[in-house]
Formats: structure tokens, C-alpha cells, sequence
């Protein structure tokens, strides 16, 4: 049996689009090999993750029809395996079909529904019962998607109906050594259940969510036969030998050299932002580069998703930018060959402040300066996306938004963050990582201290622990859930620990207000870590 991995690029809610595209792949293997089997993600026919869009009334009739032509239009000889919503008359369940000979031949319904980090299946699904085993080329095939392989009884299931080989439809997002566990887990599902197992991702990124693909295909004692490239859409063809009826064994083929962390999390920025820019239409990115070192990240990322003439940036210097940051980022820009522009706040600061001269008489002046500083930037940022259609870059990093050091209508002000999900410390590691491939942020960008430069000589550190220190307290209380007096007992500070607590409560509000970003861990902020604005449970 020959049997092609369709990791392809789905579009959420692009029923048509998707459907042409599974027609595409299979009509490409198709003239590889005319028998052949062809297994494509979990709900292809919608992407995933549809969300609401899985409530409206025409979700059936859409279903239907793109089934239908599917049907009629994939080459009848092939074999194809593919994820859809399928209405019955209990409920909407996550279904995959298979279709041979021009009809749907055999479904499957996902038993193990996942409803937490970023997944609300149960919101819209029920649960499947009942295994699914499909005799192809004299080899059953069991059928399960994503979830079922993580659990044991939709494997026992299709083990005890007899499935030889093991089919697996998944839409699984990435965040950092996520493919390492699923290939450890698959291969330990394999071994317990003595069965080969094939496992299919979706690639692409679909708002927050990034999916890296990695298909890859294990045999019954765990060892990994074949593995599709991640991050890419691929066609990935492994062959099944059924020498031993009983035992069919996956034929070792190509295999895809895994990334290191750094890597992977760069690939996944690159992804997410093009297929944010891309599927929502925009014909290019602006930015504020303001020489320090999440700009200089943010724009190296934009320039390897789109391209360097989809790419505008924009200084925007002050009295207290110094002229060490605007050398840089002049510096970057050149290297990186994309469109700049410097435009000073002085005259729109002076307006501000003339205009609320009054109502500012008799009151020191405080961080209401530093904000307004801020603000010239992001009304000039969102001007410029209004007048050219330009999708505006924030470049806030994890540690800030954790703490709130950034300014809302400031530099919050945007459509999409590549660094909502990178702590500080791995924005370092970032840019080290991309001068490697080929040098385009200036060293003295990576070296000197970081300051949002909103006051004489300022520095971050002047209001936040050393991020060494701050990005270990919210990795331990945001995406570790210890509490203050844990993280105390592993040697911080007590005073370190309990401000940084408070501050990652009391700027909940913030966040919500936030733009959009990729998410790399597994607690970004947003649909992982659901916290009210308004609570009384705090220091706990």
C-alpha cells in the first residue's frame, strides 16, 4: 500500500478553498501512484479550529456540498481520508470519511473531545462511539483523530474490531517541544498496542494558533519510519508492506530533520504572522522601529514571512532617543532592504500637552508623559495602516504584557503581536538565532540594556526585576500556576516574587485589550489563561 501524508494549509470557514485544495493534492498523487491511499487533517473541510462558525444553520448544507463534489471529482481509484463536521440526528459530531469509487464509504466520529489549554471541542461536539476499521489493499485501516491517540480506549477500540494499521487526523497546535511529545507519545501508543501508526498534522497559522505540521508515520515497536517537514505544506509518501497479513510494518523512508527549540519557535513566528497577513487580505506590514530589540526581532520576522517590499518601518524619535537607537535601526532597515521612514513626535507631544495644559495645571508631572510619548507613536502607526491598508506589528514581548509595561493606545496600539507568547530572554535567543542565518540586527541592538527610552537615561530594569529573574517568576506563575509562596521557596526574592504577582493580576485588563499574537507556549495569553478582569482572590 502506498499512502501519501496531505499536511496541507487549511483556511477556516473557506469550505470551497479547502475542498480544491484537498482535490489538488490528491489529483498530484494520484499520478504518483493511482491505488494509492491519501489521508489529509482533522476538519479539513472547515480548518480548524471553525469555532461559532460550527453553529450556524447552513453548516450542514456547506458540509453536503463540498462532500458532494469531492465525490465526484477525486480520482475514484484513490483511497482519501478526510476531517469534517457531520450533523446526525443526535448532535454535530468531528467526523472523517473515507471515500473510494466516487462515494463516502466508511465514517468515523472522534471519541476523545478536548476541552482545555486552547480547545473548546465539547462546546460543539458530541462525543463519538464505536471504532471504525476499513479494509484497504487487504490491510485494515482503523480510523481515529487527533485526541483518540492520547487516550486508550478509542485504540483499544480499533484494535478489538481488528486494525492492523492505525490512521490518525490531527489538527495539533504547535508550542515549544510539543513535537517531541507527540512522537513519544505516539510511539508509546503504538508499542502498547502493537499496531503501526500513521499521524497527519495540519500546517498554518490561524489567528493565535500555529500548526507545524510534522506528520510522520511510526511502526508497532515505536521506531519513527517516515517524517514530513515542519511548517511547510507537504505531500509525504510512505509504503506499507503486508508480507505478514497479520503485521503490516511501514517502510522506512524519508525523514525530516527535527529543529532545535530556538529554531522551531522562529519558524513559527515566520508562519504565524503570514498566514495572519496573508488570509486577512493585507497587502503588506508597518511597524515602529525604535532600535531596541523587539523591533529589530519583529521586523526580521516580517521581512522572512512576506518578503522585505511588504515591509515598512517607521522610526518615530523623541528628545530622549538616543542617537545610538537611531543609528541602528537606520542600520537594520538598510540590511534588511525594507521601506523607512523617520518621523518625529516632538510637534504632536507639544500639541498634546499644550492642549491639556489646563487641565494638567498644578499637577506633577508622572507617567501620564511617558504614555503620551507612547500614544504620538500609535496614532501615527494607525494613521499610516488607515491610509495604506497596512496591518500595524506591535512589538510587545511576553514579560511586558505579563507585567503591563507597555501603554494602552501606545504601543499595545495594533493588529498583531509576533511576540505576544517570546518572554524577554528568549527574544535574545531569537535574534542571536536569525543573525546565524544571516546577519541583519546590529550587535549593539542585542548588547546594551534595554529602555522603552520615555525619560532621561531610563532603563527597564529601573521597574522591573532583571528579566533573567522575571521571565522565571511568570513562567512559574502564569504557565506553571505556583502560587507566590512556592516561587519563594525555590531562592527568589520575596519582595521580586509578590510585586511581579501583582503586577501579572492587576494587568489582566490590559491584555484583553491587547492585539492578537502567536502563541509558542502552553499558557500564552488569551484562550489558554482565562482570568477575570474584576476578582478579590488575589495573593493566594
Amino acid at each position: 500500500m502506498n499512502l501519501c501524508m496531505g499536511q496541507i494549509n487549511t483556511f477556516v470557514g473557506d469550505w470551497q478553498g479547502n475542498c480544491e485544495r484537498v482535490i489538488a493534492a490528491c489529483k498530484s498523487a494520484y499520478a504518483t501512484s493511482p491505488e494509492a491511499v491519501v489521508v489529509f487533517p482533522e476538519l479539513t473541510l472547515t480548518g480548524y479550529p471553525p469555532e461559532d462558525l460550527l453553529l450556524r444553520p447552513s453548516l450542514q448544507q456547506d458540509a453536503d456540498a463540498v462532500l458532494a463534489q469531492l465525490c465526484a471529482e477525486l480520482p475514484p481509484t484513490l483511497w482519501v481520508v478526510v476531517g469534517y463536521p457531520r450533523q446526525r440526528s443526535d448532535g454535530l459530531y468531528n467526523s472523517a470519511g473515507v471515500i473510494h469509487g466516487g462515494e463516502i464509504v466508511a465514517e468515523y466520529d472522534k471519541q476523545s473531545l478536548p476541552n482545555y489549554q486552547v480547545f473548546d471541542e465539547k462546546r460543539y461536539f458530541q462525543a463519538g462511539s464505536g471504532a471504525t476499521v476499513v479494509d484497504i489493499e487487504g490491510v485494515k485501516v482503523g480510523i481515529t483523530i487527533c485526541e483518540d491517540i492520547w487516550e486508550p480506549d478509542p485504540i483499544a477500540g480499533a484494535r478489538a474490531a481488528g486494525a492492523q494499521l492505525l490512521i490518525n487526523l490531527n489538527a495539533s497546535p504547535f508550542h515549544r517541544g510539543k513535537p517531541q511529545e507527540r512522537q513519544a507519545m505516539v510511539s508509546e501508543r503504538a508499542r502498547a498496542n502493537d499496531l503501526p501508526v500513521v499521524y497527519v498534522n495540519q500546517v498554518g497559522g490561524q489567528d493565535e494558533l500555529v500548526f507545524d505540521g510534522g506528520s510522520f508515520a511510526v511502526n508497532r515497536d515505536g521506531t519513527v519510519a517516515v517524517s514530513a517537514v515542519d511548517f511547510e505544506e507537504a505531500l509525504c509518501w510512505l509504503e506499507v508492506h503486508n508480507e505478514d497479513s497479520d503485521k503490516p510494518t511501514i517502510r522506512d523512508g524519508a525523514r525530516a530533520q527535527a529543529r532545535d527549540d530556538v529554531a522551531a519557535v522562529w519558524q513559527a513566528l515566520v508562519l504565524g504572522v503570514r498566514d495572519y497577513v496573508n488570509k486577512n487580505g493585507f497587502p503588506g506590514v508597518v511597524l515602529g522601529l525604535s532600535g531596541g530589540i523587539d523591533s529589530a526581532v519583529t521586523l526580521a520576522v516580517a521581512v522572512d514571512a512576506l518578503g522585505a517590499e511588504r515591509v515598512n518601518a517607521v522610526m518615530m524619535p523623541f528628545r530622549y532617543t538616543a542617537s545610538i537607537s537611531i543609528e541602528d535601526a537606520e542600520a537594520q532597515a538598510a540590511a534588511m532592504s525594507v521601506a523607512y521612514r523617520s518621523i518625529s513626535i516632538e510637534p504632536l507631544y507639544e500639541s498634546f500637552t499644550g492642549a491639556l495644559a489646563g487641565e494638567f495645571q498644578g499637577l506633577a508631572a508622572n507617567i501620564t508623559e511617558e504614555n503620551l510619548q507612547a500614544r504620538c507613536r500609535g496614532v501615527l502607526l494607525m494613521s499610516i495602516s488607515n491610509k495604506k491598508n497596512l496591518l500595524v506589528l506591535t512589538t510587545g514581548n511576553k514579560s511586558e504584557l505579563a507585567v503591563g509595561y507597555s501603554t494602552l493606545y501606545g504601543d499595545m496600539a495594533g493588529g498583531f503581536d509576533a511576540l505576544k507568547d517570546c518572554p524577554k530572554m528568549l527574544v535574545y535567543a531569537l535574534a542571536r538565532y536569525r543573525n546565524s542565518l544571516t546577519p541583519c540586527i546590529p550587535e549593539r541592538v542585542i548588547t546594551r540594556p534595554p529602555s522603552a527610552e520615555l525619560a532621561p537615561d531610563q532603563k527597564d530594569e529601573d521597574s522591573l526585576p532583571p528579566y533573567e529573574v522575571l521571565d522565571a517568576i511568570i513562567e512559574h506563575y502564569v504557565e506553571q500556576d505556583m502560587s507566590a509562596q512556592e516561587i519563594v521557596a525555590l531562592g527568589f526574592a520575596d519582595s521580586d516574587v509578590r510585586r511581579v504577582v501583582r503586577l501579572v493580576d492587576l494587568n489582566e485588563y490590559k491584555r484583553r485589550q491587547a492585539p492578537v499574537g502567536v502563541r509558542i507556549t502552553q499558557r500564552g495569553f488569551g484562550r489558554d489563561r482565562r482570568y477575570p478582569i474584576t476578582w478579590a482572590w488575589r495573593g493566594r
